[in-house]
């Protein structure tokens, strides 16, 4: 849902995180080696996964290269061991200023889309920043 604002003869659109969000949202659990989180993200062309903990948490590929880096074995290493735990959320009808924002502060790149205790999709600064732009 977008709302539109007119604004000293300019017409822009204030879009939402459900306008731009990725679907569905990929999972994976914490006990998969990182092989297989990489795979997941190559093969569905995402940066990111969910992790199926409580409170959930996430998986970047960020973090796959960093323990590649320090010469972790992928084939052996589990999610558990590198997934940030605890993560921000976001609500679908929440703008993507206002996200923006909460990704500037925080220092994240990723944020999981959830409408109650559902979680509907990702939304990531390149997501917001191709639309802001």
């Amino acid at each position: 849902m977008s709302v539109v604002v007119i604004s000293h003869g300019m017409t822009t659109v204030n879009r939402t995180v459900e306008d731009v969000m990725s679907t569905p949202l990929e999972i994976v659990s914490k006990d998969a080696t990182l092989t297989e989180a990489a795979t997941v993200m190559h093969d569905k062309e995402i940066n990111a996964l969910v992790v199926s903990t409580d409170p959930p948490s996430i998986v970047t590929s960020t973090d796959l290269v960093s323990s590649a880096a320090e010469g972790h074995d992928p084939t052996t290493q589990q999610v558990s061991d590198v997934m940030t735990k605890s993560v921000e959320t976001v609500p679908p009808e929440l703008y993507l200023e206002e996200v923006a924002a909460m990704m500037t502060n925080f220092g994240i790149n990723h944020l999981p889309v959830v409408d109650g205790d559902d979680y509907l999709g990702m939304i990531s600064s390149t997501d917001i920043t191709s639309e802001l732009s």
